[in-house]
């Protein structure tokens, strides 16, 4: 079963980093291009940072020049390096693939960005 696992959420303070993880079990993610959704109380899962297969990416004008998304085919990993974090970043974040899937979206990774 192909799956999606998060991890590396947490309470940071405003100003503060994290480094999100995105482990797929399955090899078919490496040739495709991968997402970073978040979701927050109230509002609606958006995309905020994508990357393809080779590498080029792309980022919501929201949090453009703090975060960074890269990947490892090799390792059929994707990671979200957020940086300068605000409190407006809280959310659940996800990772899936860019067109998201129904199938793929697993528990998500909680970030709370407060004093």
């Amino acid at each position: 079963q192909v799956q999606l696992v998060e991890s590396g959420g947490g309470l940071v303070q405003p100003g503060g980093s994290l480094r999100l993880s995105c482990v797929a079990s399955g090899s078919i993610f490496r040739f495709i291009p991968m997402g970073w959704f978040r979701q927050a109380p109230g509002k609606e899962r958006e995309l905020v940072a994508d990357i393809t297969s080779t590498g080029s990416t792309s980022y919501a004008d929201s949090v453009k020049g703090r975060f960074t998304i890269s990947r490892d085919n090799a390792e059929n990993t994707v990671w979200l390096q957020m940086n300068s974090l605000k409190p407006e970043d809280t959310a659940v974040y996800y990772c899936n693939s860019k067109i998201p899937s129904k199938a793929y979206w697993g528990q998500g990774t909680q970030v709370t960005v407060s004093s």
